[in-house]
């Protein structure tokens, strides 16, 4: 098979090797994860024979449909501890990568609209603080002045009670993210192949050795899954059962506009949130559809009606054009947080389940997958994620808690 044509960068041109008969890592899924865990294998393990199989384009999948919110602003302290890492990282990653993604920390609101939600915001500052994460507690009036086209009026349907808010936080242009961290693996010698989906596990007893592929039988030392949305169906091929449900996500995105919207805005009481980007367009998504599934459309009725409450937080959108509509797959666990570790079969990995929190922990997820891959054990950091905790009870329940609408 020669090398298929494939688009061009204006820094970076693809190439699309043949796969070699074995390396000492195979990641499975070439989006953001994937792509981290490749970088850092090799700059924090210097492994460098390493294979990232992706059955359509890099980046092409959740990758290129998420909505960009960076944010570390969680209630647990497991989940603190990783997403703050990951902030950490998003600090230096340009520097790092030597490549502009456009990480812009405008900081991110999450409103309250009842009791409830101002009862659940403090606390979830009070628990940032004491985590080490920059977090505020912020009164309507205090809202306006970090985003005065939010409409703060006590007659509206959803009247802002107040807010949490994380200065930190932000957004990151996610295909600018995927190429950065592309171009990297790609400049150590790993072998970034496309158009080459897994069909199947090549097994030695109880061990993975290696994947059935469209491009032929691949031999691997290690077998890391980092496929948004798909993990669950290839876990399945190796005989590993994930406690995960796929759910549509949607998003969209308006016209260009005049730079009018500062900071980032999320309500988890109506399931949405906004944001502008780099050029202008206003960028809103919604909450996963109820229905598990993996078309990349989700039901007109959920972004219709959440696009409705955005509209009345936000009067000054209210005549902006949509440009376009997608939808992602999320894998959402039975306790809202992922699953980044070991499996039962030996040499077989798994990162998933991050449901809508898995662009803003890119790198730590890269970071973490890459230590549990190179070492066999779990970086301290990812040990409370394992799969076992379904069976133990040490669930980490982020529903609600993480201020988003899983």
């Amino acid at each position: 098979m020669t090398d298929a044509p494939l688009p061009e960068h204006p820094d970076f041109l693809w190439r699309n090797p043949e796969p070699k008969r074995s390396y000492d890592v195979i990641v499975v899924g070439g989006g953001g994860h994937g792509l981290a865990t490749a970088h850092y294998l090799v700059k924090n393990h210097g492994i460098t024979n390493v294979a990232v199989l992706e059955k359509g384009w890099l980046a092409g999948g959740n990758m290129a449909r998420n909505t960009t919110i960076i944010r570390s602003n969680y209630l647990w302290d497991e989940s603190a501890a990783i997403y703050e890492h990951a902030l950490k990282l998003w600090e230096r990653l340009p520097e790092e990568l030597d490549y502009d993604f456009l990480f812009s920390q405008r900081g991110v609101l999450n409103l309250a609209h009842t009791l409830q939600d101002v009862r659940e915001g403090v606390r979830r500052v009070n628990a940032n603080r004491l985590n080490g994460v920059d977090a505020e507690w912020l009164e309507p009036e205090q809202v306006a002045e970090v985003c005065p086209i939010v409409n703060v009026s006590d007659r509206t349907r959803y009247p802002v009670l107040g807010a949490t808010y994380q200065p930190r936080a932000g957004i990151a242009k996610h295909d600018h993210v995927a190429w950065a961290l592309a171009r990297s693996a790609d400049a150590h010698g790993v072998d970034l192949i496309q158009g080459c989906e897994v069909t199947g596990f090549v097994r030695d007893g109880d061990r993975v050795v290696g994947v059935e592929t469209s491009r032929g039988r691949i031999l691997a030392g290690r077998v890391g899954l980092a496929a948004a949305g798909h993990s669950s169906v290839l876990a399945g091929l190796a005989g590993v059962r994930l406690p995960v449900q796929s759910h549509p996500l949607q998003a969209l995105v308006s016209e260009l506009h005049e730079r009018i919207h500062p900071t980032v805005v999320m309500s988890n009481h109506v399931h949405v949130y906004v944001s502008q980007a780099h050029k202008g367009e206003l960028v809103m998504g919604a909450g996963v559809d109820s229905y598990n599934g993996y078309g990349q459309r989700g039901s007109f009725h959920v972004i219709e009606r959440q696009m409705a409450a955005a509209v009345e937080l936000f009067p000054a959108f209210a005549r902006a054009h949509v440009l376009r509509t997608w939808g992602g797959i999320v894998d959402v666990t039975p306790d809202a947080s992922p699953i980044i570790g070991t499996t039962p079969v030996e040499n077989l990995y798994v990162n998933c389940g991050w449901g809508t929190g898995g662009f803003k922990a890119t790198p730590a997820a890269g970071w973490t997958f890459a230590h549990t891959i190179a070492t066999g054990e779990p970086h301290p950091l990812n040990a409370p994620f394992a799969l076992d905790r379904f069976t133990t009870g040490a669930l980490i329940d982020e529903h609600g808690a993480a201020a988003v609408a899983h």
